[in-house]
C-alpha cells in the first residue's frame, strides 16, 4: 500500500490535502485560526497523525489534537475563556499524563508546539516545560 502524502498545494491548481483541511477546520472550532500555525506544524501534526493511525485517524482524532494544540498555544486563560472548563481540564489532564509517560502521542505535540515556539509562556511555566 502507498502511503498517503499531505499537500499544502501549489499555485492555486492543486488543493490543500483533506487531512489538512480537516485539521484547519478543528483549530478554528478550538478557537485557533489556522493562520497563527504554520503550515510546517500543521504538517508535522498530520504526520504525526499518520504514524498514529496508518489506515486513517478517525474523525474525532482531529478535534482532540486541535484542543491540545489551542491549550499549549492559546495558554490556559485564553482557552478556558473560548472552550470552556471542562476541555480546559481534560487539556491540562492530557499534559500531565503526557509529561508522565515521556514518549506519548500527546507529548509529541506538546513537544511540537515547544520547539516551534508556538507554545504559551504560561503553560511553560505551569508545566516546566523545556527544550533538551
Amino acid at each position: 500500500m502507498t502511503a498517503r502524502r499531505s499537500s499544502l498545494g501549489f499555485l492555486g491548481i492543486f488543493g490543500r490535502s483533506g487531512d489538512l483541511r480537516q485539521l484547519d477546520d478543528a483549530l478554528r472550532k478550538a478557537d485557533l485560526h489556522p493562520a497563527l500555525v504554520p503550515e510546517g506544524v500543521k504538517l508535522t501534526i498530520v504526520n504525526l497523525m499518520h504514524d498514529r493511525w496508518p489506515e486513517e485517524p478517525p474523525p474525532q482524532a482531529y478535534a482532540s489534537v486541535a484542543q491540545l494544540c489551542s491549550y499549549c498555544i492559546a495558554g490556559p486563560e485564553t482557552f478556558e475563556r473560548a472552550n470552556g472548563e471542562q476541555p480546559t481540564l481534560d487539556a491540562e489532564r492530557r499534559i500531565e499524563a503526557a509529561l508522565e509517560t515521556g514518549d506519548s502521542f500527546d507529548a509529541q505535540i506538546v513537544l511540537m508546539t515547544l520547539h516551534a515556539k508556538l507554545i504559551s509562556a504560561e503553560v511553560v511555566e505551569r508545566y516546566r516545560l523545556t527544550a533538551e
